[in-house]
This record gives structure tokens, C-alpha cells and sequence, in this order.
């Protein structure tokens, strides 16, 4: 397959809001709203590549008549791909939306483009504007993304969510194993949704296990909180070890309950041993499937740690503990039930919570947790929350304490900040930061700028924002920051230690 850049490919499609990727533009009206997604791949003859899912909402962007005499709009696009500094793809095009015969609606549209890439960590930045708003400046973000596929081990591609496919009947770059797949650019499954598409690719099989040997894939969803496979949600598949091999499928998540999930890939030899791993993090919103009290009062107490726990508010207090190690179900039933609920039920719930995540050995889970919210109750709280409630608390308690912490609080032109740095986290991300930062040290109330980790807050504009305290007026759209700014949380975030 050779790659090149492709001329925009447009479809209309229906803008469909929620957690996304990146989102790289305002949602107000006539101002630019812009979904960004994307997916990374190998080729056997020309490495690896990456896919970009680009959708802009028509409603946001100015439109002028055309020489049809249809209204029209004009995006401007630039992508740009760098590693160490040095530009290794690059491309810049004006991106046309579909026309109307009304100036006031046009149909939101997506383009998806192709990038040839090397192996590396890699910049990726992109650019965009509404080129029929006089008063448009262009609108950047940056998204750093690693390429590691080895021609001598089994890989398996990003993870491509797919919102509708057809039989191809034209080959383009829509086209992927015999179907042309229509992208979903948000990971979010809004309850309206009741099916979940992937496509995906499993490369080099044939270099590890030799020619046509059999080997198992199995595609499933797990809670992001603990790890936990659904069995509900599992598939399999065999295959014949080959260059390269499509995973493609769907999942029914009509009775998915609403959280926050990881799609898992994996390929597995004949003697089970996994060979190949990707997994991609998305969001459900299914409110009809709710945490019942006939649930939770299933589960007896009697002789429990539980059971013993007699006081109400101070039941209460354990269970608003538990909020940031929570799925959705177990925040929304507490927040439903915390107050008017009676002490036997509260009780059941309690042990219900510990027994999922220590079924032998509940009590000592739970102990070990109220040592870990004491210290950042000490550490953290503020005039006005309780440590456990502030962002640093939550954090400490949901990924446990950071490898490393870099504390900056008397930079001349930055609000005091702190950069956590993990090496791994629980759920298998890895080389993962937070940075927090408070426009008064006094209070100790450092808020959540910024992080890289699958489902937080991610802002990669973040320094500047930090730097708003030397000029609360300056325009963070402008693409570089002055002179002499930066420099230590640049290294601290690069470089920690």
C-alpha cells in the first residue's frame, strides 16, 4: 500500500457530542467546533502511519455562496508531524463543508486523512480555522503519540471505533477489509448508542509463530477502575498466523451500565501466552441501568467488618470516602441513597464495594484505603475541603502516591504548581503526569490542570495558562510562549525527577 496525503474525503454525518479525543475548538456559536480522533497502523511495505479523523459541526462555521449559488464553508487545515524537533510529514489544505441551500444550516462533516511515520515518539500538531471569519485566528493543539511497531513481534494496531460500515464497492480510504468504515470520532456511547464497532489489525504473526499456525483473538471490555473483564462482553476468534490480520466486530453495550471502560485486544498462542496487546478507553452513558437497593440488600452483613460499623454518620463519611475509586453506578447509588437510606442498607453496600474489589480479604482492603485517605486528609485539605475531595487527594487515592513529584512555587511568572510523575499506573498506562497548580499557595488548593492519563482532565495548552499570572490577559491561542517562560515546567514535565 503506498501512502500519501489524500484529498479530503467529506461525508455528512450527525455531530455527536460527548468526551472525545481532542476537542479542538470552542462550542459556542459561529465559533469553530472541531472533533479530532485517530488511530495508528502498520504497513508490511511502508512502516507505520497514522489515520486522522477530523469533524467539524456546520453549524459553527461562516458560510458565503458559491458559484451555484449554494452556501458553502471553508476550513483551513494544517497537520503537522514532527520528531525531535525535525518535521517528518506534513500537510495543509482548505477543507470544504457540504453545501445548503440555506445560509443558516449545513450538514457537520468529517475529514479523514492518511500519514506515513517512522517508529518514536512523535509530536503531532495541528492547526485550523474558519476561513470565511474575518476575525479568525487559527486555533492549535499538540498531542504527542508513540509508533512502536516491530517487524519482529506481534502488534496489534490502534483501535479504530466505527460508527457505520458498508460492502466496498470502490476502493478508498474509507476502505479497510473488504468494508468502507464510517469513523465515530468521540469514544463516548451517549444511551441512544446501543452498539460498539471496532476495527483493528494484528501484524506479524507469521515472523513469531511461523507459517500458517493457529492462534486465538480475543476482543473484550473491562471497568477502567478495576481491571475487571465483563464475560458478557467477550469475543473470540481464530486465526492463521499472516502479515497482517483484521479484527473486526461489535459489541451489544444496550445493557452496558454507565462508566468508564477499556476495549481490550489481544492475541494469544496455542499455549495461551499473549502475544500481541492494545486496549482503547471509552465512556457509556446508559442511565436506565442503575444500582438497585434489591442489589445491594442481596449481600448479608452478619459478622461482617461491616456489620460492626454502627454509626451512621460516621458510615456515611466511609462511604463519601470511597467516591474517587467509584464506577458510576457506585457514585450514583450512593448519591442517591447516602442520606435516606437506613444503616443495614448502607451496611450491604459497604461490603458489597470491598467484596467486588477483595472478595478474600474485604476488611484489610478497606483498611489499607482509610490509611492512604488519613494521609491525604493531613496532606491536602483545605479551608474549605477535605483532602480526599481536592484533586490532588482524589488523584493520590484513585492511581496511588506518584513516583515523583516536581513542586514549583516561587517562579517569578507562574502560579505555584506541582508535576506528578507515575511510571505505571494500575490499569497499564505508563510514563503518565498530572499538573496542578493553585493562584493562591496560601490555601492549599491545588486544582487539576493538566494530565495525560486516559479519562482525566488533558489541556496541552496547560502552560499557558500557568503562565497567566505575569499577564492575565494574554491570548493563550497564540502559538508560542515569550521568552524566558516555561523553561523549568518544560523540563520538570519532560524530565522528571
Amino acid at each position: 500500500m503506498k501512502l500519501k496525503n489524500y484529498t479530503p474525503q467529506i461525508f455528512t454525518g450527525l455531530l455527536i457530542l460527548g468526551m472525545l479525543f481532542v476537542v479542538i475548538a470552542d462550542i459556542q456559536a459561529q465559533k469553530l467546533n472541531a472533533l479530532l480522533s485517530y488511530s495508528t497502523f502498520y504497513s508490511p511495505q511502508d512502516g507505520p502511519y497514522i489515520e486522522t479523523y477530523l469533524k467539524i459541526s456546520g453549524n459553527s462555521i461562516h458560510l458565503e455562496k458559491n458559484e451555484d449559488g449554494k452556501y458553502q464553508g471553508k476550513v483551513q487545515v494544517i497537520m503537522i508531524f514532527k520528531k525531535n524537533d525535525t518535521v517528518i510529514n506534513y500537510d495543509k489544505y482548505e477543507l470544504k463543508s457540504p453545501v445548503s441551500d440555506s445560509i443558516n444550516t449545513v450538514s457537520s462533516f468529517i475529514d479523514q486523512q492518511r500519514f506515513s511515520l517512522t517508529n518514536g515518539i512523535i509530536n503531532f500538531e495541528i492547526q485550523i480555522w474558519d476561513l470565511l471569519d474575518t476575525l479568525s485566528k487559527p486555533y492549535i493543539t499538540l498531542q504527542p503519540l508513540t509508533m512502536n511497531y516491530n517487524k519482529d513481534e506481534v502488534s496489534i494496531s490502534g483501535i479504530e471505533l466505527v460508527e457505520s460500515y458498508s460492502k466496498t464497492e470502490t476502493p478508498g480510504i474509507l476502505s479497510r477489509g473488504g468494508y468502507d468504515l464510517v469513523p465515530n470520532i468521540t469514544n463516548f456511547y451517549p444511551e441512544s448508542a446501543n452498539k460498539l464497532i471496532y476495527y483493528s489489525e494484528v501484524y506479524n504473526s507469521g515472523n513469531l509463530l511461523g507459517s500458517d499456525e493457529k492462534y486465538l483473538v480475543s476482543s473484550y471490555i473491562q471497568i477502567l477502575e478495576t481491571g475487571k473483564t465483563l464475560q458478557d462482553y467477550i469475543r473470540y476468534k481464530k486465526e492463521i498466523s499472516n502479515d497482517v490480520s483484521i479484527v473486526f466486530g461489535e459489541f451489544d453495550i444496550s445493557k452496558l451500565p454507565s462508566g468508564n471502560y477499556n476495549l481490550v485486544i489481544e492475541a494469544h498462542d496455542k499455549n495461551n501466552k499473549i502475544i500481541g496487546f492494545n486496549k482503547l478507553f471509552f465512556q457509556r452513558s446508559n442511565p436506565k441501568i442503575q444500582l438497585t437497593v434489591d442489589d445491594v440488600t442481596a449481600n448479608k452483613v452478619d459478622n461482617s467488618f461491616a456489620g460492626r460499623i454502627t454509626d451512621i454518620d460516621t458510615l456515611r463519611e466511609y462511604i463519601r470516602y470511597l467516591e474517587p475509586i467509584s464506577n458510576f453506578q457506585e457514585i450514583s447509588f450512593s448519591q442517591s441513597h447516602l442520606e435516606k437510606s437506613d444503616l443495614l442498607t448502607l451496611q450491604k453496600f459497604f461490603l458489597m464495594f470491598w467484596s467486588q474489589r477483595d472478595a478474600l480479604e474485604p476488611q484489610k482492603a478497606w483498611l489499607d484505603y482509610l490509611e492512604q485517605v488519613n494521609m491525604v486528609n493531613m496532606a491536602y485539605t483545605t479551608p474549605i475541603y477535605k483532602g480526599y475531595k481536592t484533586d490532588r487527594g482524589r488523584v493520590y487515592l484513585k492511581y496511588g502516591p506518584p513516583n515523583s513529584i516536581s513542586e514549583s512555587y516561587n517562579e517569578p511568572a507562574a502560579y505555584p504548581y506541582e508535576i506528578w510523575h507515575y511510571y505505571e499506573l494500575a490499569n497499564g498506562q505508563r510514563n503518565k503526569k498530572f499538573v496542578f497548580y493553585t493562584r493562591d499557595i496560601v490555601t492549599n488548593d491545588f486544582a487539576l490542570l493538566h494530565s495525560d492519563v486516559v479519562g482525566e482532565l488533558s489541556n496541552y495548552r496547560w502552560q499557558y495558562f500557568l503562565f497567566q499570572r505575569v499577564d492575565s490577559g494574554w491570548d493563550i491561542d497564540r502559538n508560542l510562549l515569550p521568552d524566558g517562560w516555561g523553561a523549568s515546567s518544560t523540563d520538570y514535565y519532560n524530565n522528571p525527577r
